[in-house]
Order: C-alpha cells, then structure tokens, then sequence
C-alpha cells in the first residue's frame, strides 16, 4: 500500500510504502498526485519512505513505476527516498545517474532533511 504523508513543503508529495506496493496504488494514489503536481507546478518533487513496515514491490507495481518514470522522465525535479535499507543509497546513487533529474537516498532519521531538500531548501 502507498500512504499519502501530510505536512509537506509546498509542492513535495510525500509517500510512503507500507507493507506491499501493488499495481493499484500507482493507478489510485500516486498517477493522480503527480498528474496533478505536473498540472500545478511543471515539476514533481517526491518525498518517498520505505519504512520498516515495507515488504515489497508486487511485479505489476514494479512494472507501473518503470511506466511511470517513462511517461514523465522530465517532470521529476528530485526524489528523495528515505529508508535504512542498505541497498538504498547505492542503489539510488546509480539511478540517479541515468535519471534526468535528481535522487538521493537519507536514513528514517533523516525525513525532515529529505523533506527541506525535495524542496529545494539545502543543497
């Protein structure tokens, strides 16, 4: 399941994975909330959180997120991904090279710093 998380910067959307990530909560949450980001603002900043309580990507939400990015590679300005998974940084380090525009990877202490860099706050 995707969590829409509140008290965002302007112009962040803030999610988080819980337990597993299936192919409707592309359809239901997260299409709708970029949709509706590129709308406002041109761009799609996101705050993601794959917490402790995240088991996994089922194959079709895999294969909407790779549609997803396709669809709108330009739009997404910055994601911040925030987890304590270890395969995380390194993994966010490589993907940020072949994306057109910025990821990086913070701990789950680190969600307000993700939040403040999502929205372009720090560098």
């Amino acid at each position: 399941m995707i969590r829409v998380l509140r008290d965002m910067p302007v112009g962040v959307i803030g999610l988080e994975a819980v337990d597993d990530v299936e192919k409707e909560d592309y359809e239901n949450v997260l299409l709708p909330l970029v949709d509706d980001a590129i709308a406002q603002h041109g761009k799609v900043r996101i705050v993601y959180v794959l917490g402790p309580e995240f088991d996994e990507y089922e194959g079709d939400a895999a294969w909407e997120d790779l549609k997803l990015g396709l669809r709108h590679a330009t739009a997404f300005e910055r994601i911040a991904v925030v987890t304590d998974a270890r395969w995380a940084a390194p993994a966010i380090k490589v993907f940020s090279i072949l994306w057109p525009g910025q990821a990086r990877a913070f701990p789950l202490a680190g969600l307000e710093d993700a939040k403040r860099w999502a929205a372009g706050e720090t560098a």
